[in-house]
């Protein structure tokens, strides 16, 4: 996605189908941080619409409510973080492993300490 604002809340309530008033409530809420300009102009990116597209489908489909909503995305939010550590120490046990294996081969990795 794409966390650039792009969009003022006019096109955003166009293409979601959404009152303004209704995302004014989700950002009061802190459902959704759109970006402001220095007059105050809401910007939302491509990543608000994504989560707002989310949020009307866990209003209108499931019958949420806000409260209900907060806790559905506090649960998103917790599970890409996990996601994104995951990857991270993935990537970590990879290094080591190939840390690993050139010492094997007698090289050294710039990550590694010259032998003493």
């Amino acid at each position: 996605m794409n966390s650039e604002p792009l969009y003022i809340i006019s096109v955003v309530s166009r293409v979601l189908q959404m009152h303004p008033q209704t995302l004014r409530k989700y950002e009061r809420a802190g459902l959704v941080r759109p970006s402001r300009t220095e007059g105050m102009v809401r910007l939302y990116s491509d990543d608000d619409l994504a989560r707002l597209r989310l949020i009307k489908q866990l209003v209108d489909e499931l019958g949420l409510n806000v409260a209900g909503v907060a806790i559905v995305l506090q649960l998103v939010d917790n599970l890409e973080e996990v996601e994104r550590l995951a990857e991270s120490e993935g990537a970590e046990r990879t290094r080591r492993r190939a840390r690993g294996a050139l010492r094997g081969l007698g090289l050294r990795s710039a990550g590694d300490e010259p032998a003493q």
